[in-house]
């Protein structure tokens, strides 16, 4: 019985993502991973042309979840409630399937990342949900706080270093911290001379 397209893609993607976490996006090509999945260079283009477009398909699925997040929090009171439950959500969809994989390919692939089309929209996606975050105080500190709690959770990744960890706990660490920074927008700010 032949795979579906959807499955094929999606087999490809996570050969891809291995390989290019394992070696780096520039070092990996697309022989690499036809040879990897088994299959010839003429199956791998009909689904994926480029590497460009593998990374395209890894950030789509990430847009369309950051879009989603966004609409949601605009559709709110811009409160404390509703950037803790934010956050929250957002520690759902990184915590689910290869997202980690696929941060961890962020991380290690950055400097190609800032050249390719799919890298300059996840920043920007980025951004819009940092604006979320901070909706109704437009102070730089209430900027800053909000970009820095999402990094709490994408750094929990690979900042938090304490082996045999569980994801759950990993994600009730990185929440601490985020609440921690999220608890002081839209609050007056104290000591300014």
């Amino acid at each position: 019985m032949r795979e579906s397209t959807s499955g094929t893609r999606n087999r490809i993607k996570a050969v891809a993502l291995e390989l290019f976490t394992e070696q780096g996006y520039e070092k990996t090509s697309l022989r690499e991973i036809a040879e990897r999945l088994n299959v010839t260079k003429a199956a791998l283009y009909y689904h994926f042309k480029s590497k460009d477009e593998i990374v395209s398909s890894f950030v789509e699925d990430r847009l369309e979840q950051i879009d989603s997040l966004v609409a949601w929090a605009e559709a709110q009171p811009p409160d404390r409630d509703t950037r803790r439950e934010l956050i929250a959500r957002y520690a759902d969809a990184m915590f689910t399937d290869d997202h980690p994989s696929v941060m961890r390919f962020f991380e290690q692939n950055q400097t190609v990342l800032k050249s390719l089309a799919a890298g300059q929209q996840m920043r920007g996606r980025m951004m819009q949900l940092a604006s979320a975050l901070c909706r109704g105080d437009d102070s730089p500190a209430a900027q800053l706080r909000a970009a820095l709690s999402l990094f709490a959770v994408h750094s929990s990744w690979f900042a938090v270093r304490t082996p045999h960890i569980t994801d759950a706990e990993r994600r009730k660490i990185a929440l601490e911290v985020a609440d921690e920074l999220l608890a002081r927008i839209g609050q007056p700010e104290t000591g300014k001379a």
